[in-house]
């Protein structure tokens, strides 16, 4: 008696090229399921440690201060206390490996009275003294030796920088005095307070995160006394930090007037996670004012103990702006994801329409239908679960994270999709005994269900609005995007029987019939086959999701330009900032630089007087400018915008004015410094002005035609405005021809600011490209996984094609119309699903675009809200249409020839 073959065995010998696909599907899914968010993973920790890094050192580190202990080694009890300190904070919050910077430093520093060293404004240097433990370590002697020897009650024995020792005018063996001062005298009896340079340094890397805030050790900083008002100029003075050793760190005291002992422990930002931010915020408020924080304050033996760091305000802004920006970057994954989810549903009901005759031919001979959906869950075991596995383990390779959870739980929810596919697809056609799947009335009450739930949906975020910041993703506004896709594919599903068939009608009624059969065939295959609604949907998700988030792209991108010109007055301005004013040369050679449409110099003034009719005055701001190119500049800036027609009725003895709207309208009169008063009267008012940034106070604009003859008391223009496409660095490298260096820290200089350097710096921030960046690999995805559906739909359709074509062939069908044909009865379900697709996206953006916050997005606050634009919803459908025209195309070149042939030999001896 034969031993009946295996069931899986035999299936995968009679189909080995269909397992091969299935694998090959079940591979790209789960590769692309895990791998993207482990790409989000890694794009929002990059995007955090990039922000916490811009921050620096400092900002991230936790700082511990005490008053100095009355008894002790201190350089010993430094140590012990650092130890401490780490041992208590460590286990909360991850420690950086370069270990905690910590020493001793005064309370003040000491002016050097000495005539001999540098004095830039007449005002003597001032030198504090500190220790900081392992500066040895981090620095390198030039001359000298380092001020490490036992105190001997003369002066103390420090090190300067090499750049501070030229600077200042300092020789190695020099001693500096520092009992000069008030203080000291009132001392009873004064003590000497001198120091002695015994040694001069170079910082090998001043850059090292040891020296930060701690720069003036490394070089003599220029200061500014403080000014108690105008006619108390401040004055510049070197200020620099010199290092002593260990030995003399009890001396510290009496040269800064008290000191404490400090500890910076830099909290290690490569080993924060961004889906960890709330705790890592929980870890901070117990180290500065928890469980841990008492447990050093009490545990230290020290007084005074305070512990207080920046980090903590950081990371809740960080997790604000990572909620908020998550809401918009998840719509692209959902899209993906929600593509990926019918591709395989597709497979599956293909797969099961192909073997219906073998399934339906197993239950007429008596097979069980959980045996029989038992034994395809075993073949497909055997196919999906290995490919699955490698595509899942390619992703972990690939793309290391420490967050394991969602890309594990994206691939098994994916596996487990891939395999019960399609026995749960056999398992309902072999209970349907009548074929016909769904009845029409479940399908009418499935299709209602669907709608209802969409209008919940939008309604609930129409209602509410995006979800508060720190809450996380809004999951309702990433799902709502996909039901209106949804809705639109099973509304349009209706609709394309109808649709194609009018198109039908009207292709019979011309020459030709290649066109009217190809349409007939799709029109008839549309309403007569299940699976057809399935690639349509894909089509119209892709379409969908990729055209709502390449409009939020857009908005993002228009709402950037409008914030810089908003805050420049244009496209481009040069101010004059610390110089007296601009040049004519500057003016005329700016005139002509390439891409400027409209330029204005501007004349301004913030020292004038206006006078009201009933004895009051305020001080104002003054602008001078031609009327009709402020007036074209003011609409490019959004602000300041008026009719220069209002300039055209100028009575005697008085000059036309806008004024701000904090003023009223009427006759003034204006008093400039060193001048007399001018009448003026209000034509206008304006809400605000570009030629002055910022919160500019109350404003008064005068013509420059009427005003002519006050510009002279204005000296040159103080600004420079124009619209129009200007090079950025074609004209910063004018200004500084013209106008010298630009101003720079406290380095006096012109400042220029252009439309696209403003867009590059709020565009700059790491958490908007990589979600930009995230967008547009889901949106690679989303295709990828719509040109499937539609091959797929091609190749369950292929061989009654075939036979079709075959028989035109043998009636002197000419293998060009055959794949005219083709793309007569494929391309009009992707032209439509385009079409859908991209109705639904507007639909989309008009219902959920005014809840959506592109604030974060932008990088500065704007009004909510999308911007309906027909070229980034174009852009997508067109593209997605050409993918799907290329993918026909390709499937027909390579197997309709086959198949036809196929086809044509049929019957004959081999």
């Amino acid at each position: 008696m034969s031993t009946p073959a295996p069931w899986v065995r035999t299936r995968l010998r009679t189909s080995p090229l269909g397992a091969l696909l299935t694998a090959a599907l079940a591979f790209t899914v789960v590769f692309l399921s895990a791998a993207l968010p482990r790409a989000q993973d890694r794009g929002a920790d990059g995007a955090l440690h990039s922000f916490l890094r811009t921050a620096g050192p400092t900002a991230t580190s936790v700082h511990v201060t005490s008053a100095i202990p009355s008894s002790g080694d201190p350089s010993q009890l430094l140590d012990t206390t650092a130890g401490q300190l780490a041992a208590a904070i460590g286990p909360v919050l991850p420690l950086d490996p370069s270990g905690t910077v910590y020493g001793r430093r005064g309370a003040q520093a000491r002016r050097l009275p000495d005539p001999t060293l540098t004095r830039p404004d007449g005002v003597p240097p001032e030198f504090a003294v500190q220790y900081q433990h392992g500066a040895r370590e981090h620095l390198r002697l030039t001359s000298g030796q380092w001020p490490d020897s036992p105190p001997d009650g003369g002066p103390i024995p420090v090190a300067l920088s090499a750049a501070t020792a030229e600077t200042i005018g300092v020789k190695v063996g020099a001693v500096l005095d520092g009992t000069r001062s008030v203080l000291d005298r009132i001392v009873t009896p004064p003590s000497p307070q001198q120091i002695r340079v015994v040694g001069l340094y170079t910082v090998d890397d001043p850059a090292d995160p040891f020296w930060d805030r701690f720069g003036c050790a490394v070089a003599a900083c220029l200061n500014l006394t403080p000014s108690s008002g105008p006619g108390d100029p401040p004055e510049k003075y070197w200020y620099a930090v010199a290092l002593t050793g260990p030995e003399n760190v009890s001396r510290l005291a009496d040269w800064g007037r008290g000191a404490e002992d400090y500890w910076r422990l830099p909290v290690g930002v490569d080993a924060l996670r961004a889906d960890r931010l709330k705790q890592t915020s929980f870890g901070l408020a117990t180290v500065t004012q928890g469980p841990v924080s008492i447990k050093v304050t009490t545990g230290l033996g020290r007084s005074n103990v305070r512990i207080t760091t920046q980090l903590r305000t950081l990371i809740d802004n960080a997790w604000k702006r990572q909620s908020a920006i998550d809401s918009l970057a998840e719509v692209g994954p959902a899209g993906a994801a929600g593509v990926a989810a019918v591709v395989l549903c597709l497979a599956a009901a293909l797969t099961a329409e192909r073997r219906t005759t073998e399934l339906r031919l197993l239950r007429a001979r008596g097979a069980a239908i959980g045996g029989t959906c038992r034994r395809l869950l075993g073949e497909g075991a055997l196919t999906v679960l290995p490919a699955a596995g490698l595509g899942a383990l390619l992703a972990f390779t690939l793309l290391p994270t420490p967050r394991q959870m969602p890309s594990a739980v994206a691939a098994g929810a994916v596996t487990l999709l891939a395999l019960l596919a399609f026995p749960v697809r056999a398992a309902v056609l072999l209970r349907d005994k009548a074929g016909g799947g769904f009845s029409r009335r479940r399908r009418l009450m499935a299709e209602l269900a669907v709608l209802a739930t969409t209008a919940a949906a939008v309604t609930q975020v129409v209602r509410r609005g995006v979800a508060p910041l720190g809450e996380g993703a809004d999951l309702l506004l990433v799902a709502a995007p996909l039901l209106l896709a949804l809705t639109g594919a099973l509304l349009l599903a209706r609709l394309q029987p109808v649709l194609i068939g009018l198109l039908a009608r009207w292709a019979g009624r011309r020459p030709g019939a290649i066109a009217f059969l190809g349409l007939a065939r799709a029109a008839r295959g549309s309403g007569r086959s299940r699976p057809s609604a399935l690639p349509l949907l894909a089509l119209v998700l892709a379409v969908t999701c990729g055209a709502i988030g390449a409009t939020v792209l857009s908005s993002v991108a228009a709402k950037r330009t409008e914030v810089a010109r908003y805050s420049i007055g244009g496209d481009a301005s040069v101010g004059a900032g610390t110089l007296t004013g601009l040049s004519q040369a500057f003016l005329g050679a700016a005139d002509r630089l390439p891409g400027v449409d409209v330029s204005l110099p501007i004349w301004t003034d913030d020292d004038v007087t206006l006078s009201f009719g009933n004895g009051g005055s305020a001080r104002v701001n003054v602008v001078v400018a031609d009327p009709v190119r402020y007036a074209k500049l003011a609409e490019v800036a959004g602000r300041g915008r008026f009719d220069p027609a209002v300039f055209t009725a100028q009575p005697d003895n008085s000059l036309p004015a806008l004024v701000s709207s904090d003023l009223p309208e009427g006759t003034f009169s204006l008093r400039l410094a060193g001048g007399e008063a001018v009448r003026i009267h209000t034509v206008a008012v304006v809400d605000a002005t570009p030629a002055l940034n910022g919160a500019a106070g109350t404003t008064v604009v005068l013509p420059l035609d009427a005003a002519k003859d006050l510009v002279p008391r204005f000296g040159d223009p103080r600004k420079w405005l124009a619209s129009g496409n200007i090079d950025d660095a074609r004209l910063r490298a004018l200004a500084t021809q013209y106008l010298g260096p630009p101003a720079a820290g406290d380095q006096p200089g012109h400042v220029v600011r252009t439309r696209t350097g403003e867009i590059a710096e709020l565009g700059g921030d790491p958490l908007q490209a990589s979600a930009e960046r995230m967008f547009w690999v889901s949106v690679g995805a989303t295709a990828l996984f719509a040109v499937l559906s539609v091959l797929l739909t091609l190749f369950r359709a292929g061989p009654e094609r075939a036979a079709t074509l075959a028989r035109l062939r043998t009636m002197g069908l000419r293998p060009r119309q055959g794949l005219a044909l083709i793309l007569a009865e494929a391309l009009p379900q992707a032209l439509v699903a385009a079409l859908g697709g991209a109705l639904t996206a507007v639909c989309g953006v008009l219902l959920l675009g005014p809840a959506v916050d592109l604030a974060p997005l932008v990088g500065a606050d704007t009004p909510t809200g999308l911007r309906l634009t027909a070229a980034p919803i174009l852009q997508q459908a067109i593209g997605l249409a050409l993918l799907a025209a290329l993918a026909v195309l390709a499937e027909a070149a390579v197997t309709a020839r086959r198949q036809i042939t196929t086809e044509l030999r049929a019957g004959d001896t081999p």
